[in-house]
C-alpha cells in the first residue's frame, strides 16, 4: 500500500512538471515581453529626449549666431555706410556744388552793396567794372562747400530717419532746376530791395513770404523742414562768428547791422529757403548715384513691380524655418522666441531676392522692409 502510495505521488509529479515547465516558461517569455516593451519604450523616451535635447541645442547655437543677436546697426549708420562709394560720390558732389554756386549766390549781395569784403576777389565775366559777375573772398568757396555738404546729408539722413514721401524723395530734374532759380531770385532781390532803400521789415516780410512759399511749394516735408530752420538759424550763428573774428583780417561786414548788431533780420528767410533748393539737389544726386548702382548690376526695376513667385507667391515672405513659421520654439520647457524672424513667424523670400534691385548684404535695409509686411 505505501508502495501504491509512493508510485502515485511519483506518477502525479511527472505528470504535472511538464505543465509547471511549460506554465513558467510562458511566463518567463510574458514577462520578458514586457520587460522589452519597457526597454523599447525606454529607448524610444532616450532616443527622443536626445534628438530633443539635440535639436534644442542646434537651435540654441543658431540664436547664438545668428544675426539678429549682433548689435544692430543704427538706421542713419547703415545710409552712409551701405555704400561707401555712393557716399563718397555724393559728398564730394554736393561740396563742389556748393563752392561753386554759393559764391555767385553771395556776389548779389556784393553787388548791390548789402556787404563788402575787405580783401575782395573780382571777375568781370558776363558783369562789368561796377557790378563784376562774382566777388568774393579767398574763404568763401570753403565755407559755402561745408554748407552744401551739410545740408545734403541733413537731408538724406533726415528723409530715411523720419521716411519721407517717396515722391519727395525722388524730385525731378525741372523741380531741381525750378527751386534753385527760386532761391537765386530771392538772393537778387533782396540785393535789389536793399539797393532801392526798403525798409528792413518790409524786406524781412518779402523774403520771408518767399521762403514759405518756396517751402510749401518744392518740399513741405519734416525732414525739409527741421533742416530748413537749422540753416535758417545756424547760418546767422557761424556768420557772427566770422564778422567777430575776421574784421580786419580779410573778412567782410554787412552795411546795415540791422535789428541784431552784425546783420538784419531779413537775411534768416533767405538761409530758410537753401534748405529746399539744396535739399532737393541732394535728393537729385543721391537718386542719381543709387540708379547708376542699380544699372550697371541691370536691376533696375519699379519699386513697386511684384515678381511672379512660385514660392512666396509675391508676397516676398515665406514661413520661418528655424521655428517653423511658430514665431517661437520650445526649448528646456520653456517657450522662446525666435530672433531669426523676430516672433513673427516669416521672413523674406530668397527664392525671388535676387529679382529684386536690393543689396542682400543690407540686413537693415531687409529688417526694415520685413518690418513693414502686414502679419
Amino acid at each position: 500500500m505505501k508502495m501504491l502510495n509512493a508510485w502515485s505521488l511519483f506518477m502525479l509529479l511527472c505528470l504535472s512538471c511538464p505543465q509547471r515547465l511549460i506554465s513558467f516558461s510562458v511566463h518567463r517569455r510574458y514577462i520578458a515581453g514586457i520587460k522589452n516593451q519597457q526597454m523599447d519604450s525606454i529607448s524610444t523616451v532616450v532616443y527622443t529626449t536626445n534628438k530633443s535635447l539635440k535639436h534644442d541645442h542646434t537651435r540654441l547655437y543658431q540664436s547664438i549666431n545668428n544675426n539678429d543677436n549682433k548689435p544692430e546697426t543704427p538706421k542713419l549708420v547703415s545710409v552712409v555706410t551701405s555704400d561707401p562709394p555712393r557716399s563718397i560720390a555724393f559728398t564730394t558732389v554736393m561740396a563742389v556744388c556748393g563752392a561753386a554756386l554759393g559764391p555767385f549766390l553771395d556776389s548779389y549781395h556784393s553787388a548791390f552793396g548789402v556787404l563788402k569784403y575787405e580783401e575782395p576777389i573780382t571777375a568781370i565775366l558776363w558783369g562789368n567794372e561796377a557790378y563784376p559777375g562774382l566777388t568774393t573772398a579767398w574763404w568763401v568757396p570753403e565755407l559755402f562747400g561745408l554748407a552744401g555738404f551739410l545740408i545734403g546729408w541733413l537731408y538724406i539722413l533726415l528723409d530715411a530717419l523720419l521716411e519721407s514721401p517717396s515722391e519727395a524723395k525722388s524730385p525731378s530734374p525741372p523741380k531741381i532746376l525750378v527751386v534753385i532759380s527760386m532761391f537765386t531770385l530771392q538772393y537778387w532781390l533782396s540785393g535789389v530791395l536793399y539797393q532801392a532803400g526798403v525798409p528792413r521789415s518790409d524786406i524781412l516780410t518779402i523774403m520771408a513770404s518767399v521762403a514759405t512759399v518756396g517751402y510749401f511749394a518744392f518740399d513741405n516735408t519734416m525732414a525739409g523742414l527741421i533742416t530748413s530752420l537749422a540753416t535758417a538759424i545756424g547760418g546767422p550763428v557761424i556768420e557772427v562768428g566770422l564778422l567777430s573774428t575776421l574784421h580786419g583780417h580779410g573778412g567782410y561786414q554787412y552795411s546795415d547791422a540791422g535789428e541784431t548788431g552784425f546783420f538784419p533780420l531779413w537775411i534768416v528767410p533767405v538761409y530758410f529757403l537753401g534748405g529746399p533748393a539744396v535739399g532737393n539737389l541732394a535728393r537729385g544726386f543721391w537718386n542719381l548715384f543709387t540708379s547708376e548702382e542699380v544699372n550697371e548690376d541691370n536691376l533696375s526695376k519699379n519699386p513697386n513691380t511684384v515678381v511672379q513667385c512660385d514660392v512666396c507667391n509675391g508676397t516676398r515672405c515665406v514661413g520661418c524655418p528655424n521655428c517653423d513659421s511658430q514665431g517661437y520654439y520650445i526649448t528646456y520647457g520653456q517657450s522662446v522666441k525666435c530672433t531669426s524672424c523676430r516672433g513673427r513667424g516669416f521672413v523674406i523670400c530668397r527664392a525671388c531676392f535676387s529679382q529684386y534691385d536690393e543689396d542682400p548684404a543690407d540686413i537693415d535695409a531687409i529688417r526694415e522692409k520685413m518690418s513693414r509686411m502686414p502679419d
